[in-house]
């Protein structure tokens, strides 16, 4: 088994007791970077052979999971090793420590209390970092059975992405948290683009064929908080100022999630029905985007299915073209520093649910252009707001 330091243990009871909700502290460290072990090394068979029992579970977890952060539940606590360590405690202002050598080096480590991680989960995801929670998957008393030395069994029970969040401490109520998957599909002539974006808080799934002209401008008037795109396509050096936008917020996949030949079967299985014509007709790249984005669903959620809405498809030629620059200049959401007070949404919203406040977003970020569209959408609200059984003044819900 583990052994924790005894001053360690009295701080994790007193955490337990309700008496601290913050990361314990020791001596802060410093790791220069000729001197950290890298995921490649760390994973090897070198340094597999030579760790302690706990360290060779903890390799054998990481290298399931190389680009997330780890937490590893030690405990009370969650506990970080190696670049995670460092990159968690830069990320959150917490100390970073050490415990032991591996590889003759020290390891670094920072922990967070258990009862306390979402508070640290909300940050780590805002920097843009993705975590895979480790946790304890059987009574310490059993693992001390099996010897004095045996480990606690553990395995990852969720991963935490920007784009797959469903804890509502983690969401902003009033703002839509969509997962986007690009895909792209190279026939005879131009290649042709697919999107398919998710928000599995609330089961939206929408799809949409767009270009490589119109690729940034679609995607920005969605705002996803994740954008699932192929290895070989974020290798692309023409897409790079596309990519670059979004920063952090881009996960590269395996291509095979993409493969726009077993695309149809795939959805069909994540639906359960025998065909997707009563869906409707959809394009290859829409079919392997939706497909990828799935795929990264259950990725992420492990035994958890969400319950999700039938794709839709999003007709982007029906809404006004808005580059990126020219979208961030309007501050129709954000304003240039990147928060809501001073932006145009903030100056009209008067909605009353979070459903009214998302649906307002979206409209704002997508202007129609479709007179008959338009109108339409006038004729409703005006056939709505003329009701006495809704609020003075009428607001949208």
């Amino acid at each position: 088994m583990e052994r924790q330091p005894r001053r360690r243990e009295r701080l994790r009871r007193s955490i337990s007791a309700g008496k601290s909700s913050k990361p314990y502290t020791s001596k802060q460290v410093t790791v220069a970077d000729d001197n950290r072990i890298k995921i490649e090394e760390l994973i090897s068979e070198e340094s597999r052979t030579t760790a302690t029992p706990m360290m060779e579970q903890y390799i054998e977890i990481k290298a399931a999971n190389p680009d997330l952060l780890l937490f590893y539940r030690m405990g009370d606590f969650y506990e970080l090793f190696f670049d995670d360590a460092v990159e968690a405690a830069r990320a959150l202002s917490i100390t970073l420590t050490k415990r032991g050598q591996h590889l003759g080096r020290d390891i670094p480590m920072c922990g967070v209390p258990v009862h306390a991680a979402d508070d640290y989960l909300q940050k780590l995801i805002a920097f843009g970092f993705r975590v895979a929670v480790c946790e304890q998957t059987e009574d310490p008393a059993e693992a001390k059975k099996r010897g004095g030395k045996s480990v606690v069994r553990r395995d990852v029970t969720r991963l935490v992405t920007a784009g797959t969040l469903t804890e509502e401490k983690l969401l902003a109520p009033g703002e839509s948290n969509f997962l986007m998957a690009l895909s792209r599909v190279k026939g005879e002539g131009e290649a042709a683009y697919g999107l398919a974006w998710i928000d599995i808080s609330t089961g939206v799934f929408r799809l949409c064929a767009t270009s490589e002209s119109r690729l940034a401008a679609d995607i920005m008037r969605v705002e996803p908080r994740e954008l699932v795109v192929s290895d070989a396509l974020f290798a692309d050096q023409k897409l790079r100022p596309v990519f670059d936008l979004l920063g952090r917020a881009v996960a590269p996949q395996p291509a095979v999630l993409f493969d726009s030949a077993t695309a149809k079967d795939r959805l069909s299985r994540f639906f359960g029905v025998a065909t997707l014509d009563g869906f409707g007709r959809f394009s290859r790249p829409e079919l392997s985007a939706a497909a990828a984005a799935v795929a990264y669903v259950e990725k992420t959620q492990i035994n958890e299915r969400p319950a999700l809405g039938i794709p839709e498809q999003d007709g982007g030629s029906g809404s006004m073209f808005i580059d990126p620059a020219t979208r961030t200049n309007l501050e129709l959401v954000r304003t240039m520093n990147g928060g809501r007070d001073g932006s145009l949404l903030k100056a009209v919203d008067r909605t009353v649910t979070s459903g009214g406040a998302r649906l307002l977003c979206e409209r704002l970020m997508s202007p129609l252009t479709d007179p008959e569209h338009v109108h339409r959408r006038l004729d409703s609200v005006g056939f709505s707001s003329a009701r006495s059984v809704f609020p003075q003044p009428f607001a949208i819900t």
